[in-house]
């Protein structure tokens, strides 16, 4: 493109010296063919510009940590004139963003296509775009681009590690004890029917005993026996350590040989609670047990406890969202919702400091028949100040179970490499196994 510009500039300075000095008509023809060719560049460019579409398609608009998130770039040329070079930039505040390529000799109604392999390393909202489409003439004489906005969003949802297997509470069992008490949504233990009032969703209408009465008859249902599970997530301002991740990687290299990064969790608290969170809703609801959660980051966050797929996507959608910046600590978090938690139900407790007022929430769950467990994320594995031993050493001895979990640590194996040991009748503490029950 330089050497073009170049000869441009040639042509048409000589031209300009020739006339001024000479007046000979050759250097006034080298003048005339040197705008000629500038004023050709410029209606060639702007020409190519206009006759450049894209469209960006993906197969899914949800996607998990440390996925490879495929996108199709379609690039057509509806022009009369060949496009010697299209530049195409994807402006994506995405980190690791792909699919900006240079391409040539795009041909009058030609189509072209690709695919772009981005690595997802944070979670959160990121829009697909904007994307910058720049051509130009074959001289490289001018340069026009078109910015086409962004028309759809990816959610990277955090990182889910398998767990075998997590502490269940004695008392916990299924078919435990059950609880007369009503339930305002539909459970599978049903109680009983009684005449329709004005509100009742009609999916809860029993048609035969309506025909057999000939009225309107609507099912009851009691709450689940088996207690609740409550994820509650530290996420107050100040009390995390993140520190930037930094990740060798090279988007080309993994585009021609195929090969797949090796994904870390950053050194981050945060993000270790996030995808601690996530796997145990996973976990739990795969076992067909009612989860709850509660936060609060941006917002005062309450998801009411359920047991199906969907409950498991808003919990994971709203973990994409944190942000370690809430004002409430976990004791007082914890206790926002102490009056509605159904008895029975653990509460799994997943923060990176513990104080004495997290043990005044505690004992206070313990004696609504609750059973709290604490996940403690070790902050001085990641580069913060050590945790104090004084409350954790109060945990234990109330045989509160607590699980530590440090950087490095796969969180699958840290949740799922420690078991509950009887110290008395109603609650247990963690041992980790020996070395042989993990290989």
């Amino acid at each position: 493109m330089n050497s073009g510009r170049l000869l441009v500039a040639l042509l048409i300075s000589a031209g300009v010296i020739g006339v001024l000095v000479d007046g000979s008509v050759f250097y006034s023809r080298l003048l005339y063919l040197g705008i000629v060719l500038l004023i050709a560049a410029w209606i060639w460019a702007r020409a190519v510009r206009n006759s450049i579409t894209l469209i960006r398609k993906s197969r899914t608009k949800r996607a998990s940590l440390g996925e490879i998130f495929l996108e199709q770039y379609d690039v057509s040329h509806s022009g009369w004139l060949m496009a010697p070079w299209v530049e195409i930039v994807n402006e994506s505040s995405m980190p690791y963003s792909s699919g900006s390529r240079s391409l040539t000799m795009l041909h009058p109604h030609q189509h072209r296509s690709y695919l772009s392999r981005t690595w997802l390393t944070r979670r959160g909202n990121f829009n697909l775009g904007p994307t910058r489409i720049t051509a130009g003439d074959p001289f490289g004489l001018f340069r026009f681009s078109n910015i086409m906005p962004s028309s759809h969003s990816l959610v990277v949802l955090p990182m889910i590690f398998e767990i075998r297997s997590f502490l269940a509470m004695p008392g916990l069992m299924p078919g435990g004890e059950v609880i007369r008490r009503k339930a305002i949504d539909i459970t599978p233990n049903a109680s009983g029917v009684r005449e329709y009032a004005a509100g009742d969703p009609l999916k809860r209408i029993h048609w035969p005993t309506s025909i057999r009465h000939n009225k309107l008859m609507v099912k009851e249902f009691e709450q689940d026996p088996q207690g609740e599970v409550w994820l509650i997530l530290d996420a107050q301002q100040g009390i995390h350590k993140d520190q930037p991740p930094n990740y060798d990687y090279d988007s080309q290299d993994m585009y021609f040989l195929g090969r797949r990064p090796k994904f870390q969790l950053p050194r981050s608290t945060i993000e270790y609670a996030v995808s601690i969170a996530a796997s145990l809703a996973h976990y739990y609801i795969f076992n067909r047990r009612a989860v709850g959660f509660l936060t609060e980051g941006r917002s005062y966050t309450v998801i009411p406890a359920e047991k199906n797929i969907r409950q498991e996507n808003k919990i994971l959608e709203t973990l994409a969202f944190l942000e370690p910046i809430g004002s409430l600590t976990l004791a007082e978090l914890a206790s926002t919702q102490l009056g509605q938690y159904p008895q029975g139900s653990s509460i799994i407790l997943i923060t990176p400091f513990v104080d004495d007022k997290l043990l005044v929430t505690i004992e206070n769950l313990r004696r609504r028949s609750l059973h709290p467990i604490v996940i403690a994320i070790s902050p001085e594995k990641f580069g913060g100040k050590p945790q104090n031993l004084h409350p954790l050493e109060s945990l234990r001895n109330l045989s509160i179970p607590i699980c530590n979990v440090g950087y490095g640590d796969n969180i699958g194996f840290a949740l799922s490499g420690f078991k509950p040991i009887q110290l008395s009748s109603e609650y247990g503490v963690w041992q980790k196994p020996p070395l042989r029950h993990l290989i």
